[in-house]
């Protein structure tokens, strides 16, 4: 999705730079100076400059429709919040939030207004191209988000709230018959109006987030241009909201025929949170309603305890002491001393290191913005201050402002841009820290100071539309990153009592400017397990950082896990007793599965601190469940373990051989596991034996075991974890343990604990249980999934029976690999990690709803998102190989996935109809890969893990 960005003209030119972003992905440019446009000819404007700039020969209409793109106006003057004027709302840093992980340090509204703008986007049908929102409003979704029509030439998101809010915003209106098409559209309608309405209509706040189809997008255009054509004439002052979306409705307020003629859908944003930070106290408010979404009162990035959650400081280094009475404190980038005092509704922004003696009295603000190599602005203003209106008649610092000058000996008339405060020169410039805190105190405090009169009236002024157009923003930044690496020092020396944990530790790493991140004293031993096994693998990575070896650190913590995992199924001592004739055979056999929605989120320690979801299958192969287990008893009192289908043997005489199921390369280290933890070894085993000899007489036989996997390893359809299942539940049946299919399932995940090969619950629930399900977990370490079958029509019915194909590519790729970098990333919170695992979450939610609705082709198409969730946490499931083929078939598909881990093994395709499908075959069947490759018949599993005796 490209990026288009509406900023103030100063930002333009350095907003690459301080940002890092990319060119290629991030568009800016700023409205003509001195021009208004308004939203809507802003938009035009925006458009205009970014085709001139990448059209690549193509016409204008081929540009609109090759990619999808957002459009975020953020280029205002910002009166109301003059502490981000200079480098834009837009940019303004937020702290991290106390109950979240995964976040950067130096996020700003930007990026965290971007990732919900993607959701929305990637679900947006084809020909919805082109998104507009607004620069200062962080909004939220909670919750799955609704498809969105396919018709629609707008698409609209609103909010339900009450009149007392939607009064001061747009709404829109639709009937109770038809509520999410738009009947028209007001602009803050009263409380009278709002309430008249709700007895036959519903209404939407506007939360400014709008899509638009390639044709709404050139009605738009034509509105704003003087010749009324997209690319030609002036662009002129039009609004897209109280003109253009006042045209737009069945019966809309502005009689427009070109705009009349577009069709609106509006849609509720699920689970939608809005946050509005236009103004300095919407900085706070907003900030403070983010924070108690959790009542977690830890610090975040402070010296000291604060009395009040209303005080935010970050990227400072603050000197004095809070008492009972700060609240509503906003400090950023900037020094406070030991002489300074703060009260009440302050911010402070921009100052450097200085040894002033200053108080700021409450609603008194202070903001210094870098000018040039070597000065600063100099800008106190009040809390509330609005910046618009004449100086004989406007509020400055809390008062009016013809009162502070008459104070001060300053004659109004004589200022300069004197019609409106946002225009007046009364800020001024100065050259040195010493000056910078004298004119302050005369500025904010002490009128009488001749000192501070006498620097300010031989300094340039400069107004405050000039402090945005004149700020060196590379210096502002480069006096945040000082401050930042400042407080991440402490952070880190003191990481077990700070947010440190919650943080993406790479970002964080970054935001030093070098990888020497210090290592603290060791946790105490009453830290939980969890955060013990996280400050574990920070360590690792600090050292990786610092060039230095962190592996010693990594083990711990992956050994951690593993405790976490097994403790509970451990401490449990098992009793094998012989439960079978001597001529008996425990027979158990299980399906392989196929993962739909969600794989990963299974995966701990993802799981453990946020539960999982996954959708997956239970397929039999060629009409057989492939994966079989065989137990017998055995006269001799060994253990023998064979596999049909290596063609290999073992004897078991003795624990030690019995106990080496970590051997590298063993072919039996599965079942050697699993009758260890059925009892066969000491620490295992309420009874306690000499021998494992001296144990099998007493249980009074050996055991004969024999493994068959008719089907690959490599496969990605969870065969070592079924298998696991699978010889455990035939062990379970022999050895009396009684173990339900629940147990068997979280053995399974001790096992592979066991193994060190780690992994998640899905694999071997997908098999254990039958058919199609949903599997869900809460956060801890107790893993146990709560079941939800779903109907099985869309893969049963003869219309599309066929229509679900299994094509074994003869490439296969072990996931062990795989598993260890991707949860070494769980562990240190990568935010980009975190957000597609929560994303694949939301997604499985997505699959069991279009399922459950009988949903064939939705369902599709979010298998081919599934697969494209699976690339971005790993790019390497999708190899060259497995590209060449699934190129073939794209046209034929409505998705395809590589199952489990990926990277090999089985390809399942949903092709879009019984003929498509019968054109895969043949195509794939006439381009074979390999001399492995070939078509396997698939079915449902009704049945799940079975076992039965002869």
């Amino acid at each position: 999705m490209k990026k288009l960005l509406s900023l103030p003209p100063n930002l333009v030119g350095s907003f690459h730079e301080i940002t890092e972003l990319p060119k290629s992905e991030w568009f800016c440019t700023n409205d003509p100076v001195g021009k208004k446009l308004g939203s809507g000819g802003g938009t035009t404007w925006l458009l205009r400059a970014a085709y001139e700039a990448n059209d690549e020969g193509r016409t204008f209409d081929e540009w609109l429709a090759a990619d999808k793109r957002l459009l975020l106006h953020a280029g205002g003057q910002s009166r109301r919040l003059p502490s981000y004027a200079p480098s834009g709302k837009i940019l303004t840093p937020l702290p991290v939030f106390r109950w979240e992980r995964g976040q950067s340090l130096h996020q700003d509204l930007l990026s965290l207004q971007v990732p919900l703008y993607k959701r929305i986007m990637d679900i947006a049908p084809k020909g919805l191209n082109t998104m507009i929102v607004s620069g200062d409003v962080y909004i939220r979704s909670t919750e799955p988000l609704q498809s969105i029509p396919e018709d629609a030439d707008i698409v609209c998101y609103g909010l339900w709230l009450g009149p007392e809010i939607a009064k001061d915003h747009g709404v829109f209106v639709s009937t109770r018959e038809n509520p999410t098409e738009l009947k028209c559209m007001l602009q803050k309608p009263s409380v009278e109006t709002l309430s008249s309405l709700l007895a036959d209509h519903f209404y939407l706040t506007d939360i400014g987030v709008w899509i638009l189809s390639d044709r709404a997008v050139k009605v738009l255009m034509q509105h704003s241009s003087a010749v009324g054509k997209e690319l030609d004439g002036d662009v002129i002052n039009y609004d897209m909201y109280g003109e253009f979306g006042c045209a737009l409705g069945s019966e809309p307020v502005i009689k427009d025929a070109a705009v009349n003629d577009l069709k609106v859908a509006i849609l509720p944003l699920p689970g939608g949170e809005f946050y509005h930070f236009g103004t300095s106290h919407e900085l706070l408010s907003s900030m403070l309603a983010i924070q108690n979404l959790v009542s977690d009162q830890r610090e975040i990035m402070h010296h000291d305890r604060k009395p009040h959650p209303s005080m935010f400081v970050q990227n400072t280094d603050v000197k004095i002491k809070w008492n009972e009475n700060n609240r509503n404190i906003w400090v950023e980038n900037a020094f406070i001393g030991a002489g300074w005092t703060l009260t009440k509704e302050n911010i402070v922004t921009g100052v450097p290191e200085n040894n002033w003696t200053l108080t700021l009295s409450e609603g008194q603000c202070v903001d210094v913005v870098p000018i040039g190599e070597n000065q600063w602005a100099v800008r106190p203003y009040g809390f509330n201050d609005k910046f618009r209106g004449d100086l004989a008649e406007v509020e400055y610092l809390g008062g009016s402002f013809a009162e502070w000058a008459k104070e001060r000996g300053v004659c109004i008339d004589d200022i300069e841009g004197r019609h409106d405060l946002q225009a007046a020169r009364i800020f001024p410039i100065v050259s040195n820290v010493d000056d910078m805190g004298i004119v302050l105190r005369w500025m904010l405090s002490d009128p009488s100071l001749e000192e501070g009169k006498t620097i300010w009236a031989a300094s340039r002024r400069v107004s405050a539309d000039e402090i945005s157009s004149e700020a060196n923003l590379c210096r502002l930044v480069a006096q945040r990153t000082k401050f930042r690496c400042q407080n991440l020092t402490f952070l880190a020396k003191n990481w077990e009592h700070s947010v440190f944990y919650q943080t993406d530790l790479e970002s964080t790493a970054r935001d030093y400017g070098r990888y020497d991140i210090p290592l603290p004293s060791p946790l105490p031993s009453s830290a939980s397990l969890l955060t013990r096994t996280k400050d574990a693998m920070f360590r690792s990575e600090a050292l990786r950082f610092a060039g230095k070896d962190g592996g010693k650190y990594e083990e711990e913590a992956f050994s951690l896990l593993r405790q976490g995992l097994t403790d509970e199924a451990l401490r449990v001592r098992q009793c094998p007793r012989l439960s079978v004739y001597a001529d008996q055979i425990v027979w158990g056999r299980s399906p392989v599965r196929i993962d739909i929605a969600g794989g990963w989120t299974d995966t701990p320690p993802f799981c453990l601190m946020e539960g999982g979801n996954v959708v997956n299958l239970a397929i039999k192969l060629n009409g057989q469940p492939p994966l079989q287990t065989y137990v017998k008893p055995c006269s001799e009192p060994h253990i023998v373990l064979r596999s049909i289908d290596l063609g290999a043997s073992e004897t078991i005489s003795t624990y030690e051989e019995l106990a080496a199921f970590n051997k590298v390369g063993s072919p039996f280290s599965i079942p050697k596991a699993a009758l260890s933890l059925s009892g066969f070894l000491p620490q295992f085993c309420k009874d306690q034996y000499n021998s494992l000899e001296e144990q099998l007489r007493a249980f009074g036989c050996g055991l004969e075991v024999t493994l068959l996997s008719a089907i690959p390893a490599g496969s990605g359809l969870g065969t070592s974890s079924v298998l696991a299942a699978t010889v455990l539940g035939a062990l379970s049946d022999f050895c009396g343990l009684g173990w339900d299919k629940a147990e068997i399932g979280h053995r399974t995940l001790v096992l592979e604990q066991l193994l060190t090969t780690g992994g998640g619950w899905q694999d071997q629930f997908g098999g254990l249980l039958p058919g199609i399900k949903l599997l869900q977990t809460e956060r801890g370490f107790c893993q146990n999934p709560e079941v939800r079958y779903m109907p099985d029509a869309l893969f049963n019915l003869p219309e599309y029976k066929a229509c679900h194909l299994l094509y074994y590519t003869g490439i296969t790729r072990t996931a062990k690999t795989i598993l260890a970098e991707i949860v070494r990333r769980m562990f240190l919170n990568e935010h980009d990690e975190l957000a597609q695992l929560r994303e694949m979450k939301a997604h499985a939610l997505d699959m069991f709803d279009a399922i459950q609705r009988m949903d064939f082709e939705r369902m599709g198409r979010l298998v081919g998102k599934t697969w494209k969730q699976n690339q971005a946490l790993d790019l390497g499931t999708n190899p060259p190989a497995v590209e060449a083929l699934t190129r073939l078939v794209d046209d034929l598909c409505l998705g395809y996935k590589l199952p489990g881990a990926g990277g090999g093994g089985y390809l399942y395709m949903v092709a879009k109809d019984e003929d498509a499908a019968a054109r895969i075959r043949r195509i794939l069947s006439e381009n074979r890969p390999n001399d492995k490759a070939r078509f396997v018949e698939m079915s449902l599993c009704q049945n799940g893990f079975q076992v039965s005796r002869s």
